[in-house]
């Protein structure tokens, strides 16, 4: 697919010459793009008021409850990008796996997988599992005309760290015992859940998604020389895949606690790679040669701050961001429940002011 291709690329309605789109190609901006991660929902009380009564993966699975909590942040804070709200652990919900995300603990599976015999559990993921999915981004793109909407999955090694251990884990033992106590299963599991990745990413693209971002968020719990012989071939896959489908469409690779990966992480396929809190964009722009787009990296704990020192962080992310061939503002991690949602819109307006060419 090519962006003449692409489902918003009627002149009237094209989001590719969006600030984000942009910024995510090292091309010139009239100012730097702002959104954040789990900007769909978690602070804003209209959020929570449509989400009572409702358990996450059905809303996640209702088109009309995806369609409206993804666009609540865009018309609250005028960000330039919406992020499709949906989980991780959608696209194994849908080829079968009984998983359910349990308020305060999250993702947990019934059966984990552990053995050879539970990989036949675990489908290839196709469209029509997933129409739901291809019905909201639809509906989506309509309502945000210029506005890119980013779609996402998981990684194949945060998943499977999920779908090893059960549910969350601190020190991932029982997927590091997989990895190197079998490996032959666990590079079978990965690849099986690269296909899922990709193929739910190519479903968000197809019904008119204009940019990524894979989400590896347990790899920075890794060695570097074990996300390279176990991780960094699975995310590549993914990444390339879409890159071949949707040449045109940017690809965000994003982890936390991932400073030493940084590098490894872009050249598995990016074109920006997001950059959490604990390093610097200057670093960040150093060790990843100077050749990728950036995205970062407010720490989501500092909009808790008084604004004078919030500001002062704000203002030195951006003045750093430009070191970079082109920078999207973002947090370091995930927008916190209690934030409040005036301080995000207050961060928006701040960041395309000082920015402003």
């Amino acid at each position: 697919m090519t962006l003449s291709d692409h489902p918003a690329s009627t002149p009237e309605h094209h989001p590719g010459h969006s600030p984000l789109l942009r910024a995510a190609r090292g091309l010139p901006v009239p100012h730097t793009p702002v959104w954040f991660m789990r900007q769909a929902g978690r602070s804003l009380p209209e959020y929570r008021a449509l989400r009572e009564g409702v358990a996450m993966l059905t809303a996640c699975r209702t088109p009309e409850l995806v369609t409206e909590i993804t666009l609540q942040p865009v018309r609250r804070h005028g960000v330039d990008a919406a992020i499709l709200f949906s989980d991780i652990v959608v696209p194994v919900q849908a080829v079968g796996l009984d998983v359910e995300i349990q308020p305060g603990v999250g993702p947990v599976v019934a059966q984990p997988v552990r053995e050879r015999a539970d990989l036949d559990r675990l489908p290839e993921l196709h469209p029509d599992m997933v129409p739901d999915v291809a019905e909201a981004v639809r509906a989506l793109v309509a309502e945000l005309g210029p506005t890119p909407l980013i779609g996402f999955a998981g990684a194949p090694f945060t998943l499977a760290s999920y779908l090893v251990e059960g549910g969350p884990s601190k020190n991932h033992e029982r997927t590091k015992a997989l990895m190197h106590g079998d490996p032959a299963l666990w590079h079978d599991l990965c690849a099986r859940l690269a296909q899922i990745s990709a193929a739910f990413l190519q479903v968000q693209v197809d019904a008119g998604a204009s940019a990524v971002q894979l989400f590896d968020s347990w790899a920075g719990n890794l060695s570097r020389r074990d996300y390279l012989a176990h991780v960094e071939p699975h995310s590549r896959a993914v990444l390339e895949q879409l890159a071949t489908h949707a040449p045109d469409v940017p690809r965000i690779h994003f982890g936390v606690g991932t400073g030493e990966l940084l590098l490894d992480m872009a050249q598995a396929g990016a074109d920006v790679i997001g950059v959490d809190c604990r390093v610097g964009l200057r670093d960040a722009v150093a060790r990843t040669q100077g050749r990728y787009a950036v995205q970062g990296n407010l720490d989501p704990a500092l909009l808790f701050a008084p604004w004078e020192a919030l500001e002062g962080e704000i203002r030195r992310i951006v003045d750093e961001g430009q070191a970079a061939p082109g920078h999207i503002f973002n947090l370091g991690h995930g927008v916190l429940p209690d934030t409040d949602a005036d301080v995000l819109t207050r961060v928006v307006a701040l960041v395309h002011r000082l920015s402003q060419h």
